[in-house]
């Protein structure tokens, strides 16, 4: 299927289930585009697991959700082994993480330990139990959502697992035309039921498709140049990683190939920067309206491309 066709209709699909919110719907797929991992970070509500649902709908991906709470343990996601008395070996019984796509729900009312059971997975793609290594399903993507509002009963993520997430995302309260359509949709018998229209295989495609996207050699040094704005900056305690830099820039071609380009340009990396930045950093002590990302923005130079 036409790359452009193919990204459209599942775009159309989830827009069915989450309304007024196609600026996040194209991020999150973005995000999956780039082989990264998306953290939803809002009150609950509004639409994060749906959202995640409907992905999964739409793409035939094999889903799988948590719903975390301080009792859910490692094993729970990563599986564990249990002796067979009938053939006298241990046998592997699969986690929820052998899934395509994994909703961690509330991730931030797991436990350390369980939430650091996550990151092999995240970026390796693959569990590790009683010594042995077990593949996870490709394509694997996680969706995770965190209330940043309620601290009770919280643990909260450790930056090294936040550094894993490809993006951070806000859904937001929708405006009163989308929460009126909403609610016509419900009292109209039910929002429409969404439809696949993608196999899991479509998803790699466009991974792949997205990783043989151009970067130019001065695109690649406007990415550079923004990272390093962030770790020489006043204001920030601790800049992007090196992760971020790959981060962004496998985003930014996803943004490229979006938009039906087979190469960069500098207003796809303009539009990740705060998505894929914001939650890597640390920030010192500084004035209210600061704005040390605008400002990294402002003062290193975008490159001028011959057309």
């Amino acid at each position: 299927m036409e790359t452009g066709r193919i990204l459209h209709e599942i775009l159309r699909e989830v827009k069915k289930a989450v309304v007024g919110k196609d600026e996040v719907i194209l991020k999150v797929l973005l995000a999956g585009m780039a082989r990264g991992h998306v953290l939803l970070e809002d009150l609950p509500g509004v639409g994060k697991t749906t959202l995640a649902v409907a992905f999964s709908q739409a793409m035939g991906l094999p889903y799988k959700r948590v719903q975390f709470t301080p009792d859910v343990m490692p094993a729970d996601l990563t599986g564990f082994t249990l002796f067979r008395k009938e053939t006298g070996q241990m046998e592997y019984q699969p986690g929820a993480l052998m899934c395509s796509l994994f909703l961690a729900d509330e991730l931030n009312r797991a436990s350390s330990r369980t939430q650091s059971a996550l990151l092999e997975a995240m970026e390796e793609g693959k569990v590790s139990v009683d010594g042995t290594t077990h593949q996870i399903p490709r394509p694997f993507w996680v969706i995770a959502t965190q209330n940043p509002e309620g601290a009770a009963g919280t643990q909260r993520l450790p930056d090294s697992q936040v550094d894993r997430f490809l993006i951070r995302l806000s859904m937001g309260y929708p405006d009163l035309k989308s929460e009126a359509e909403m609610v016509r949709r419900q009292r109209g018998g039910g929002m429409e039921p969404v439809r696949q229209v993608a196999e899991p295989r479509d998803l790699e495609m466009l991974q792949h498709q997205t990783e043989q996207v151009y970067l130019s050699g001065d695109v690649l040094e406007y990415i550079l140049r923004l990272i390093d704005g962030t770790r020489h900056h006043p204001e920030i305690c601790r800049g992007a990683s090196p992760r971020a830099t790959l981060a962004l820039t496998a985003y930014s071609q996803a943004m490229a190939l979006a938009h039906g380009r087979d190469y960069v340009i500098p207003e796809d990396v303009v539009a990740g920067v705060r998505d894929v930045l914001e939650h890597r950093m640390i920030y010192g002590p500084r004035p209210e309206n600061s704005d040390p990302l605008g400002e990294i923005l402002g003062r290193v130079k975008a490159p001028r491309l011959r057309r």
